[in-house]
């Protein structure tokens, strides 16, 4: 067999991308990066509409939107199949989506603290229905879960305090337990030809949205002395989508200016 280019290596053609929050700050940007390397996307979104808005603008033909809600089991299982429906399979699952929580260890309730883990559990559920048909169709899939820097190093308390609720505790424990299942699963999937990675990035945020004191502090901390922009993931989920990382299962992947590294 003649070996394979760079070009053929990272080409998506042929193959259908779920993804989960595609519609967010970091997932739209995500998205594209599939769509531009040849996949069919199908954004799964609590959304509707704005899941199907986000897929028109995809470049492109044949992008869907379906209404799929990781933190509810039947809007779960409803979603995946009517991603099946429009697509026949599915061999891309980029678990992105994201309940947030904003409150921080000083008053967080269990209930809080438990429905933020219940992320983890819809990224479970979600990753074993695309593990199960891919397994039945004879397929092989890859699936990428999105994990963080914070679910690897703890936070810098002066970066936060006073301006942000940015790095709640029950999100570390979180982000945590996403990165350590995605191990656990690659291990038991990989003789299915399933594999499981992580993406984890460092700060990303909106700036939009994000409080100018925030990020000042927070650039102080990184080595590259900014904060990351969405476009610098879209290497990444490419490269842990394709097969360009056919021998990478159960790994981690930091994207995040040299933070963890200090």
């Amino acid at each position: 067999m003649a070996e394979r280019t760079i070009q053929e290596l990272f080409d998506l053609t042929g193959k259908t991308a779920l993804i989960t929050g595609g519609s967010g700050y970091l997932g739209s940007a995500m998205a594209c990066a599939l769509a531009e390397a040849g996949a069919q996307v199908i954004i799964g979104s609590r959304d509707l509409a704005r899941a199907q808005e986000t897929a028109k603008k995809l470049p492109g033909e044949g992008h869907q939107g379906v209404a799929l809600d990781h933190m509810d089991t039947e809007k779960l299982q409803a979603g995946f199949e009517d991603a099946l429906t429009v697509s026949g399979h599915i061999d891309v699952l980029i678990n992105n989506g994201q309940d947030p929580i904003t409150h921080d260890w000083t008053d967080v309730t269990h209930e809080q603290f438990s429905r933020q883990l219940g992320n983890a559990s819809g990224y479970f559920e979600l990753a074993r229905c695309v593990r199960n048909h891919a397994v039945e169709s004879d397929y092989s899939a890859s699936i990428v879960m999105l994990g963080s820097m914070y679910g690897q190093v703890a936070s810098y308390p002066d970066a936060y305090e006073g301006v942000s609720m940015a790095s709640p505790a029950a999100y570390h424990a979180l982000k945590g337990g996403i990165i350590h299942l995605t191990r656990h699963l690659a291990v038991y999937w990989a003789k299915d030809g399933v594999r499981v990675n992580c993406l984890s990035p460092g700060p990303f945020p909106n700036m939009a949205k994000a409080s100018e004191a925030m990020v000042s502090r927070l650039c102080a901390k990184s080595p590259m002395g900014r904060m990351g922009l969405p476009e610098e993931l879209k290497g990444a989920v490419v490269f842990l989508a394709s097969e360009a990382s056919s021998y990478m299962t159960g790994q981690n992947m930091t994207i995040d200016g040299g933070w963890t590294a200090w």
